[in-house]
């Protein structure tokens, strides 16, 4: 059986899927001040890994921790929503979902520091 809800192939479907996608981000940089906040990190990290990275995998391995922790701070907002739009009293299943999906973006975080702080010190390191 076949969800009424779900869109059909082609071409067609690719635009659609573009147009949801910039809606997604567009609501994010509006009403997400976390997201907005690591937006601009990145923003001012980015030109920063270009300027350090000594090979393009070093490159793409500093902007990829960046998007890792966007995408995942997207997610982190995509639950809170739903959690919100079920109920907005305390509820301990929606509790937990929400710190879980704090927590995601946690890890994310501090994995891009490990990984942006290893590059780093490993460009120190050779300098000396």
């Amino acid at each position: 059986m076949h969800s009424t809800y779900k869109s059909k192939g082609g071409l067609g479907r690719i635009f659609k899927a573009f147009r949801y996608s910039a809606q997604g981000l567009s609501a994010a940089i509006r009403h997400e001040a976390a997201f907005r906040q690591e937006l601009f990190l990145a923003l001012v990290l980015t030109p920063i890994a270009f300027w350090i990275s000594r090979t393009v995998g070093e490159l793409l391995l500093l902007l990829g921790t960046l998007v890792f922790v966007l995408v995942i701070e997207l997610l982190n907002s995509a639950i809170e929503a739903i959690a919100d739009a079920v109920t907005i009293e305390h509820h301990p299943l929606i509790g937990r979902a929400k710190d879980l999906g704090s927590a995601a973006v946690l890890l994310s975080l501090l994995f891009s520091a490990v990984v942006w702080l290893t590059v780093i010190g490993s460009i120190v390191l050779n300098r000396l």
